[in-house]
């Protein structure tokens, strides 16, 4: 009997506490009533369920003994790191109530006691804890200028040293464009590159291939019209990771925002030395998208044949981003390219 009770409690403590993360974040963080009251009942629920357990509160404490207990002084790195921040937090938490509540529920069974309480409250808080951890996956920024990376591209420099050269310009975002190259030779490639840009602290996204950026750990992937459906590649890449989506009208820019797109890819704004475009969208294409109230709260990036001679154009038309190739990875020096495009982006306005 003593042991059961002391298995209880240990994990109701676990139980509150966690519930008391859950409910701090939907209420400090989210500003979200629902989801506070939604931890608060929770708590409230395991209260009650625990007082019809049948030992009471003070054979609860007395059962209690934390100078004696060996698994004070056990921890792992995992439990002192929480690396995606306040998510990691939320994440954290509601698996230790899940399975705190757990055990509870099993070691009521032992004492012959109605467990149903304990479980009905694990499955609402397995729904609290994915709508707070979705709620705090943080939206794709609005980078200034994306450097789209492809190896036979780069003459001056390899594409290891570009990476680290964009970002000493300003860049911000590194895409991983190899549409020729196979699955099995892109995968440690986009390893190898997916590692330097964590270690220079950029953003870095694979373009078309979903599997490969989710299995290099990319932030997200980046789909063409003709690629996998949105809602389709968000079932292989998960949550918690970015998609963008190459749009040439208004229209595909609406659907891929209702579909779950992050960010846009709007384009073809000139003619391109890496991919020949049949039709130019250009500035108008851009003026609307940032005219539309459903698109312009949504990140984009103006494409194709972008250069430090005409991004005037689309500054003056409101772009707060780029997404560039060979002005960047063909030239001699691709700091002082990013740098001049950086520094467009951010200038109030241009003279064309």
């Amino acid at each position: 009997m003593h042991t059961i009770t002391r298995i209880i409690d240990a994990n109701a403590n676990r139980a509150r506490e966690g519930l008391r993360v859950l409910e701090d974040s939907a209420r400090f963080v989210l500003d979200d009533p629902a989801l506070s009251e939604g931890c608060k009942r929770a708590r409230h629920a395991l209260q009650r369920a625990l007082a019809g357990l049948p030992v009471s509160e003070l054979d609860l404490l007395a059962s209690r003994n934390t100078p004696g207990d060996v698994g004070t002084t056990i921890s792992t790195d995992l439990e002192r790191a929480r690396s995606h921040g306040l998510a990691s937090v939320v994440s954290a938490a509601g698996k230790r109530v899940g399975e705190a509540l757990r055990a509870i529920e099993e070691s009521a069974k032992v004492l012959g006691a109605d467990s149903s309480g304990f479980e009905r409250i694990r499955y609402s808080v397995y729904e609290l804890e994915k709508q707070i951890r979705l709620r705090l996956t943080p939206p794709c920024p609005q980078w200034a200028l994306c450097v789209l990376l492809t190896r036979d591209l780069c003459r001056h420099h390899p594409s290891e040293e570009i990476i680290k050269l964009a970002v000493e310009g300003g860049a911000e975002c590194i895409q991983i464009r190899e549409k020729s190259m196979s699955d099995a030779e892109l995968l440690p490639y986009a390893a190898r590159l997916v590692a330097i840009c964590r270690s220079v602290g950029v953003h870095v996204m694979v373009n078309d291939r979903v599997s490969i950026a989710r299995l290099v750990g990319a932030d997200g992937v980046h789909l063409g019209q003709n690629d996998l459906p949105t809602d389709a590649a968000r079932e292989i890449l998960g949550h918690g990771r970015w998609i963008g989506r190459t749009c040439a009208t208004l229209r595909d820019a609406l659907d891929a925002i209702e579909h779950g797109a992050d960010c846009c890819g709007i384009g073809p704004m000139f003619a391109s030395t890496t991919k020949p475009k049949e039709e130019l969208s250009g500035t108008e294409l851009l003026r609307g998208y940032l005219d539309d109230p459903k698109t312009a709260a949504v990140p984009h990036l103006a494409i194709s044949g972008i250069t430090p001679e005409n991004i005037s154009g689309l500054v003056n038309a409101g772009c707060r981003g780029v997404a560039v190739c060979g002005a960047v990875i063909g030239s001699a020096d691709p700091r002082a390219a990013c740098r001049a495009l950086v520094d467009a982006i951010h200038a109030p306005t241009l003279s064309p």
